[in-house]
């Protein structure tokens, strides 16, 4: 990276100007700094976000600079903090007066005094991410890196700007932070900032679940989510955060037979379906697909290493993660309890002669997520044999082409009961009852099972039949 960039360069959005300007006005000295600095100096696409810290109060400027813009976009003033937002032209300027921090050892929360900008650099959790830039007159643009935060872009390190055991101890959320740097810029931690990390892996217990899930889904999203999970591993914290996904790394092997390493093999499949997703949840049924194999797995001497229902426990196992780390359970923790539950689904069908039924049950049960359950089993073929692997992508060609067959014919992925509930129950001058669930379930199997089409009077008249035969016949007019 060319270190010579020309830092004004960064600073060419009117908003800067404006805030100069405020500043003088109030007298204040202040930066742009953190994350803007960073991806300017990466020449990466920066986030939709400015932060401001001013040698003074951040909430003054904050008013000052709102005065200054057409229209005044409204200032949202966090007193407890000294800390203030506005939205200008799309983006979210934050503004804060310059502190230095102390920390009680049970909690994240710190005592907050005034401070200089060098105070107000030392709190930042990475070096590349004290970096900041002036917007006073007399040296507007000049870089100040009083930790060499510009060489550790350079050499793609992760590093804090003071011991790093004070670091992570004080904020256990910034070891989630450095890993999921690392994670989505491709940077290493350096040395040091591991072994500490590893050494305070236990005070991520004090954080809570929403903020440690939004790191998570951050590592998630990023271009190769290993990265970051290798990380979690390997310092103790993945223990602590999924350990139903770290009790898969175990390979036992009895009388000559073992099993695979379902821990590796579960990233492997989320690294292979972030080339083709970007659905956070998705990925999430990626990285969560096998951890039912863990509770499920059995030896016998006939069949070897076994794992039956390894996929339905897995999506109950869903929901207690998503609960304990207080993640949405609605209708996204739903979504990945069916793709868990019918990841295996695909798999078997690609492994025989897919029968019209059986695809027409996997298109009924995967509904609108079809595509996205064969997206996770593509993702799932982790051969190295190059043979096997093409062979497995061909045979998921054609259960993709089956499903399109069906679905064009059969009409069931957004199944409506051609015979309704309510039809019957006139028909036959009933309440709601058994006997009206059992027509409609023989009604949905038979159509499942091709055994009538799914139109309206192919239906009615098996309805009939099959009421005739459970002894129900219309009262007559």
């Amino acid at each position: 990276m060319n270190t010579l960039l020309s830092y004004k360069s960064a600073l060419t959005h009117p908003v800067f100007n404006i805030i100069q300007e405020a500043a003088a006005e109030l007298n204040l000295e202040c930066y742009v700094i953190g994350g803007f600095v960073r991806d300017h100096l990466l020449q990466r696409d920066s986030k939709k976000d400015i932060d401001i810290v001013a040698i003074g109060s951040g909430i003054d400027l904050a008013l000052a600079v709102s005065k200054r813009i057409k229209n005044q976009p409204k200032v949202q003033v966090f007193k407890n903090y000294g800390t203030a937002m506005l939205r200008y032209d799309d983006i979210d300027v934050e503004f804060v007066g310059a502190r230095k921090e102390s920390y009680h050892f049970e909690s994240r929360n710190p005592v907050v005094e005034d401070g200089t900008l060098e105070d107000d650099q030392k709190r930042r959790d990475f070096t590349i991410n004290a970096l900041a830039l002036s917007l006073n007159k007399e040296n507007f643009g000049d870089l100040i890196d009083p930790f060499d935060g510009v060489k550790d872009l350079n050499n793609k390190i992760i590093r804090t700007p003071l011991d790093p055991d004070i670091t992570y101890s004080d904020d256990p959320l910034r070891m989630m932070r450095a890993i999921r740097f690392a994670s989505q810029l491709d940077f290493e931690i350096e040395k040091d900032s591991l072994e500490a990390i590893t050494r305070n892996h236990e005070r991520i217990s004090i954080i809570s679940g929403e903020r440690i899930v939004d790191e998570l889904n951050k590592i998630i999203l990023s271009k190769t989510p290993s990265l970051g999970f290798i990380h979690l591993y390997k310092t103790g914290l993945l223990d602590i955060l999924l350990p139903e996904l770290t009790a898969l790394n175990q390979v036992e092997e009895i009388e000559g037979h073992s099993h695979k390493n379902n821990f590796y093999h579960s990233l492997e499949v989320l690294d292979n379906i972030s080339k083709n997703t970007e659905n956070l949840w998705l990925r999430w049924a990626a990285l969560l697909h096998d951890i039912g194999k863990a509770p499920t797995k059995r030896f016998q001497k006939k069949q070897g290493w076994t794992f039956h229902g390894h996929e339905f426990v897995g999506g109950k196992m869903v929901k207690k993660i998503f609960t304990r780390l207080h993640m949405p359970l609605n209708q996204k923790m739903k979504y990945v309890q069916k793709i868990v539950t019918l990841s295996s689904r695909p798999i078997v069908l690609s492994q025989e002669e897919a029968t019209d039924s059986a695809v027409r049950r996997l298109v009924f049960d995967a509904g609108e997520d079809v595509e996205d359950l064969m997206t996770l089993c593509e993702a799932d073929i982790t051969t190295k044999n190059p043979n096997k692997f093409k062979k497995y992508h061909n045979n998921f060609k054609n259960v993709r082409k089956k499903i399109v067959e069906v679905e064009a014919r059969d009409h069931v992925r957004k199944f409506q009961p051609p015979v309704t509930g309510e039809e019957i129950m006139e028909l036959f001058q009933l309440p709601p009852s058994r006997e009206i669930g059992t027509l409609k379930e023989a009604i949905k199997e038979a159509i499942l099972e091709g055994v009538i089409p799914n139109e309206y009077q192919a239906a009615y008249d098996f309805m009939l039949e099959k009421a005739k035969k459970m002894g129900l016949t219309p009262p007559l007019k």
